[in-house]
């Protein structure tokens, strides 16, 4: 799935928080008020993978970030939607395999594939090095859109390693998430934008066969939330400096089409048809909370409804954004900022 701005991170090279072996990580706190302030490679199952970690103290709760696309590491930005949050927490950025810097440090072959449960093995270990290194028991576990998938899988596999779950545009399964082409189709209808109909009408509903059906349907589908939401501010997709490179950019971008190919496939075989967060189960053993924009059209408010009247945890919320739609922008983090501040932190602390 194309980012806003599909320009930047990459492969670069190590950095003094680099850990290329298996050993247990190290305390990375010496006392409580200590900034954490870390970027690295890590070896976690049997390649290095990026990690970053930035917050003002060290006793802070710890957010472990699954980010979307597959293949958009949110790592790239130097400003972007959680700095904020870092005054009260400390906020950890993986680079998943097959994106960003992990790419650029393992460039696949053209037989290796992801999968939703291999993926989920990395992030668990993700998970394990961070809390060891962090000194934390457990960590507010957040993902958004593909990320939503991965962090429901992890908190399901291993529900003792988190203290809550947060999820945005919260996506079920693919059988569900299809469910925007009618409505899209619609909004083009009545705003009388017959060159895009006829786009969606030639590509007929999904799923298709043609992986490049899905990013016609997704550029047409953030022509017209950006009707009916508040933009993103542009201040969140500047890049750090250790992105800048021509090198790191087409990393980036490289790894940004690995990833989504790995994820519809060439035929509609990839991950995508795989994904039913129903068959996982519907018992969280942790409290479960979901923001959701009202303007959403690839992870609709209708099907994150539904899947949310079915599960049960400890405690769940759902909270509903007007103006919001797939991608952040203000009101959408406000929600996740509120809910962060208020809910999680004083369960997490």
């Amino acid at each position: 799935m194309k980012t806003l701005l599909s320009l930047l991170a990459g492969a670069l090279w190590v950095l003094p928080f680099t850990c290329a072996t298996a050993a247990p990580a190290a305390p990375a706190c010496a006392s409580p008020q200590q900034r954490v302030s870390e970027d690295g490679f890590v070896r976690i199952n049997g390649i290095e993978q990026w990690i970053s970690m930035r917050g003002d103290r060290c006793d802070n709760p710890v957010i472990l970030i699954a980010h979307g696309g597959p293949g958009n590491p949110q790592s790239i930005y130097e400003n972007g939607p959680d700095a904020a949050w870092k005054k009260e927490f400390t906020v950890i950025h993986w680079d998943q395999r097959g994106a960003g810097m992990t790419y650029g440090r393992n460039k696949p072959g053209e037989d290796e594939k992801l999968s939703v449960e291999g993926l989920r093995d990395d992030g668990l270990a993700v998970a394990r090095h961070v809390a060891t290194r962090m000194g934390k028991n457990k960590l507010i576990l957040m993902g958004a859109s593909w990320g939503s998938v991965l962090a429901v899988h992890m908190a399901k596999a291993d529900p003792a390693l988190f203290c809550a779950y947060l999820g945005t545009a919260q996506m079920v399964a693919q059988r569900e998430n299809i469910d925007g082409h009618a409505r899209l189709i619609a909004l083009a209808r009545a705003a009388n934008d017959t060159e895009t109909v006829a786009k969606l009408e030639t590509l007929g509903p999904p799923p298709w066969t043609n992986p490049r059906s899905f990013g016609i349907e997704r550029r047409a589908m953030r022509k017209f939330e950006a009707m009916s939401t508040d933009p993103m501010p542009k201040a969140w997709a500047e890049p750090g400096a250790l992105y800048a490179t021509a090198q790191a950019q087409a990393d980036y971008e490289a790894g940004e089409d690995y990833s989504f190919l790995q994820f519809v496939g060439m035929k509609n075989d990839g991950m995508f048809k795989t994904i039913d967060l129903y068959q996982l189960g519907l018992e969280f053993k942790l409290p479960v909370y979901l923001v959701q924009g009202t303007e959403d059209l690839l992870t609709t408010q209708q099907v994150t409804q539904r899947y949310y009247d079915a599960i049960q945890a400890p405690l769940k919320k759902l909270v509903l954004v007007p103006r919001a739609g797939h991608d952040p922008n203000l009101p959408m983090v406000e929600a996740q900022t509120r809910l962060l501040r208020e809910e999680i932190r004083p369960r997490c602390l």
